[in-house]
């Protein structure tokens, strides 16, 4: 957890009620109205205007993530985001936004090898905690991002999506003139090897024709394809499964007898395609 991460991010804030900007008061951020979010003990603050409709995912779910992220299957990928964003703000000055950005895995990468100030926008508080101490420049907020965003018009200097979701409208408002959105998406290849054994939720063969749709008012500034093999034990592979969507899709049961038909060792595809936009 890093308070200064979060003092240094409170410029690029906004009040979630009336829009206005907020300072850091002791534990809380207080708007000039005097609305006021208090920061929790392990570092992270929520702002929304009202009560909570979507909570992210559960604690479960970000477990799973954090043991199978912290196990490296991933780092080849969050390499290639850093790598995007250095390449494309090399100076290392300014904010970098994570939306959906969870457990903030990626944004440390981001904010480690290039310098960049980091902010996780996520709905889990249970990913929160974690999001909140995962780097000593990096903050968290909670939110909903597919709702206005409690940040500032042109406050983000690089806007990241990883396997989250995409609000163009808010990103394009909260993105600075000159800045990068890096989106990062799974190809139909993307754990191909699992989907049908376990029964999790395959990559629409149409997403690539529908996601270029709704980011082409974007310009391209460079794709990159991320693909590589892992080795993945039964544990990896279970927890691959539930710190995702296919988490709400196949139960406990299910999955440990389909594991149990799955050999100890399996060879698994990532693939991803990372893009920069401007």
């Amino acid at each position: 957890m890093s308070t200064a991460a979060l003092a240094e991010v409170v410029p690029a804030l906004a009040c979630p009620v009336c829009r206005g900007e907020v300072r850091l008061e002791g534990a809380s951020l207080v708007c000039e109205r005097g609305h006021r979010f208090d920061v929790a003990r392990q570092g992270h603050v929520t702002l929304l205007a009202g009560r909570r409709v979507f909570g992210g995912d559960d604690a479960a779910q970000v477990a799973a993530r954090e043991s199978f992220l912290g196990r490296g299957h991933y780092d080849r990928l969050a390499d290639a985001v850093a790598d995007a964003v250095r390449a494309a703000r090399g100076d290392g000055r300014g904010l970098c936004v994570d939306l959906a950005g969870g457990t903030g895995y990626y944004l440390a990468a981001v904010a480690e090898r290039t310098g960049l100030t980091g902010l996780v926008i996520d709905a889990s508080t249970a990913a929160l905690k974690r999001a909140a101490r995962v780097h000593e420049r990096v903050a968290a907020v909670g939110a909903d991002v597919w709702q206005r965003l409690p940040l500032r018009d042109g406050a983000a200097d690089v806007v990241l999506s990883v396997f989250g979701p995409r609000n163009v409208g808010e990103i394009r408002r909260v993105l600075s003139p000159g800045g990068v959105f890096v989106v990062a998406s799974p190809t139909p290849r993307h754990l191909h090897e699992l989907i049908e054994p376990l029964g999790m939720i395959r990559v629409d063969p149409d997403k690539e024709n529908r996601l270029a749709a709704q980011l082409s008012g974007f310009g391209s500034a460079g794709t990159q394809d991320v693909e590589y093999a892992v080795t993945m034990s039964r544990a990896d592979v279970r927890d691959e499964v539930r710190m995702g969507p296919s988490a709400r899709h196949v139960d406990d049961e299910a999955l440990d007898r389909r594991l149990a038909e799955l050999p100890e060792a399996l060879d698994v595809t990532v693939s991803v395609r990372v893009r920069t936009l401007t």
